[in-house]
């Protein structure tokens, strides 16, 4: 979880779902780990650059998302939501 909350956002999501089920994962559960493993292989040379403007357009802004039963498994919703500081992510 600290890999994907400090350094590699672009995993978030899809190590979110994955975590439900770590009490009794199943074959298509560790195929989606094996997945996002690969991903990170692929993408290890991708790098996250912050870069200064000279002016902003928005200091402070939240965007959110919500899926209504798109949990298919136990049919709860799902939220999502990232707040940024001058176009930087500092929370989601």
């Amino acid at each position: 979880m600290y890999i994907m909350v400090c350094t590699r956002p672009d995993i978030a999501q899809a190590v979110g779902v994955v975590s439900r089920f770590m009490h009794d994962p199943g074959r298509s559960h560790w195929q989606a780990v094996k997945s996002i493993l690969t991903y990170l292989k692929g993408t290890i040379d991708v790098v996250l650059v912050f870069e200064r403007h000279v002016y902003v357009v928005d200091l402070c802004a939240g965007y959110t998302n919500s899926d209504y039963a798109g949990d298919i498994d136990r049919h709860r919703y799902i939220i999502g939501y990232v707040f940024t500081l001058v176009e930087g992510p500092v929370s989601w």
